[in-house]
C-alpha cells in the first residue's frame, strides 16, 4: 500500500487507515486483532482511534494488541480528545485541562508514551482556541503527541486555529467525514486546508456503511444501521437522495466488475489531497473489500460520472 504526505509536514501515512470506532464493543478482540494483522499485511500504517471510542474501550483493545506480537514501531495512532463524558452524554471541551487529561488517559489504555498523531476532536465554541492551542503545543513539547491537528472543525475555524499556530507546533491535518454521499467540506474547508498546508484526512468514505450497498433492500440484522449504539449515526443516510446516489454507484460498478464498496473507496483516494481514507469495519472479511482499493484508479469517465450526480451544492459566495 502505498504511503501519502500529511499535507506540507513530514508525516507520511497509509493511503488507508484503520479506524477502530466499533472495537470492544460491536468488534471483538478476535476480529480486531484479525483485521490489524491483514491491515498490517497489506502495507497499513495508520492507526485510528479516540478517548470516546468505546468509552475507551477501543484504546485499551488496541493498546492490549500492541503488548502482544505486534511491535508499536509498526503502526502510527491517531487518537483524538475535546469530548468529555457526562452523566447526560457527551461534551465538547477543548480546555487545556481536559485535553491534557484526556491524553495522558489515552497513552496509559494505548500502553506508550506517544501518539503519532493528535487531534482535537471537534470544534467548541467555548473555549479560546489559544487555549486549545497550549494544550496541543504542550503535548508536542513534552513528547506525548509527534503531530497535532483538528477534526470536524468548520472551514473558518481550521483556517483561525491554522494561522494561530504560527510559530507554534503546526496543525497538520483535519480529519473530516467525506464520501459520495458527503461531499460538504468542498465548500470551505479543502481550500482552508489545502492553503495552508494541513493533509485533508476523510472519516466514514463509504458514507456510514450505505455506499457498501447492502441497504439497498433491507437493513441486514448484523448491520450497524441494527446496532443499538450506531442506529443513529446510519440512519441520516437512508433518504431518497442517497438511494439514488447508491443506485448510480452500483451501476458503475457493474459495468467495472468491482464491488460499490472498492469504487467509492476509490473515488475518495482519486483526490490529491486527501492524505488517507479511515476505513472502519466489523470483521476481518469486511476490511478485506476495503484493502482492495487502495490502489486501484477509476477511469476519468467514471469519475466524472459520479462526480456530477453526487455533487455538492453551491451557493453564494462559493458561486455567484
Amino acid at each position: 500500500m502505498q504511503r501519502r504526505k500529511v499535507g506540507s509536514s513530514g508525516l507520511e501515512v497509509s493511503r488507508l487507515g484503520l479506524g477502530t470506532m466499533t472495537w470492544s464493543r460491536d468488534t471483538s478482540p478476535e476480529e480486531a486483532g484479525d483485521q490489524l494483522d491483514m491491515f498490517l499485511d497489506a502495507g497499513g500504517t495508520l492507526l485510528d482511534t479516540a478517548a470516546t471510542y468505546a468509552d475507551g474501550g477501543s484504546e485499551s483493545l488496541i493498546g492490549t494488541l500492541l503488548s502482544g506480537t505486534i511491535s508499536r514501531g509498526e503502526v502510527q495512532i491517531c487518537t483524538k480528545a475535546g469530548i468529555k463524558r457526562t452523566p447526560a452524554g457527551g461534551m465538547i471541551d477543548a480546555s487545556r485541562d481536559t485535553m491534557l487529561d484526556t491524553l495522558d488517559a489515552s497513552l496509559s489504555r494505548l500502553g506508550t508514551d506517544h501518539v503519532d498523531l493528535w487531534l482535537v476532536h471537534a470544534y467548541d465554541a467555548v473555549t479560546p482556541s489559544d487555549e486549545t492551542l497550549h494544550a496541543l503545543e504542550i503535548a508536542v513539547s513534552s513528547g506525548r503527541a509527534r503531530y497535532v491537528g483538528v477534526s470536524n472543525y468548520p472551514g473558518w475555524a481550521t483556517a483561525r486555529i491554522a494561522t494561530q499556530a504560527t510559530g507554534r507546533p503546526s496543525i497538520t491535518a483535519t480529519q473530516m467525514e467525506y464520501s459520495l454521499l458527503q461531499r460538504g467540506i468542498e465548500r470551505e474547508v479543502v481550500p482552508a486546508a489545502r492553503s495552508l498546508g494541513l493533509g485533508v484526512m476523510a472519516w466514514s468514505p463509504l458514507g456510514r456503511g450505505v455506499l457498501t450497498g447492502k441497504y439497498r433492500a433491507a437493513v441486514p440484522a448484523d448491520s450497524r444501521a441494527a446496532s443499538e449504539h450506531l442506529a443513529g449515526f446510519v440512519e441520516p443516510y437512508l433518504g431518497d437522495r442517497e438511494h439514488v446516489v447508491v443506485d448510480a454507484l452500483a451501476t458503475a460498478s457493474d459495468g467495472l466488475g468491482l464491488t460499490p464498496q472498492e469504487v467509492a473507496l476509490a473515488w475518495v483516494l482519486s483526490r490529491e489531497w486527501i492524505s488517507s481514507a479511515i476505513v472502519g469495519a466489523r470483521t476481518a472479511r469486511q476490511l478485506e473489500t476495503s484493502l482492495e482499493a487502495a490502489d486501484l484508479e477509476l477511469p476519468p469517465a467514471i469519475r466524472e460520472a459520479l462526480d456530477e450526480v453526487t455533487a455538492p451544492e453551491l451557493g453564494y459566495p462559493e458561486r455567484r
